[in-house]
């Protein structure tokens, strides 16, 4: 269950976001940020964050992550490691472990990996 804290991440929109990679950005490398992030072009490397990151719908983003908490409605191949929630919506596709105190998995998903919640 998603609680409250995790649902304002949900309920976000674009301009909540501090920094949103467009969709046209193709970028290469490392992104470190603090702030809650949106990527909605192509990413490869690695992302490190103190925050949240949302993958929105059509991203790519072949990158191992790690972050607070992480929403897949795009694709992504990588690990992701999250320190509060990792949530695959329907729309999502993740190739690549996952770790982190929540998982949710929506139906209708594609996941293939292999799946640790550790509490904090």
């Amino acid at each position: 269950m998603v609680d409250n804290k995790d649902n304002d991440l949900l309920d976000l929109d674009e301009e909540d976001y501090d920094t949103v990679l467009a969709p046209d950005i193709d970028f290469s490398g490392t992104i470190e940020f603090a702030e809650p992030f949106m990527i909605k072009g192509r990413v490869s490397g690695h992302i490190r964050a103190t925050s949240d990151l949302l993958v929105e719908t059509g991203a790519d983003v072949r990158a191992d992550i790690q972050a607070n908490r992480v929403v897949i409605k795009g694709s992504v191949e990588g690990n992701v490691t999250a320190t509060q929630i990792v949530h695959v919506f329907s729309s999502g596709r993740l190739i690549g472990d996952v770790t982190a105190p929540e998982v949710v998995l929506d139906s209708g998903c594609f996941f293939s990996g292999i799946c640790t919640m550790k509490r904090q």
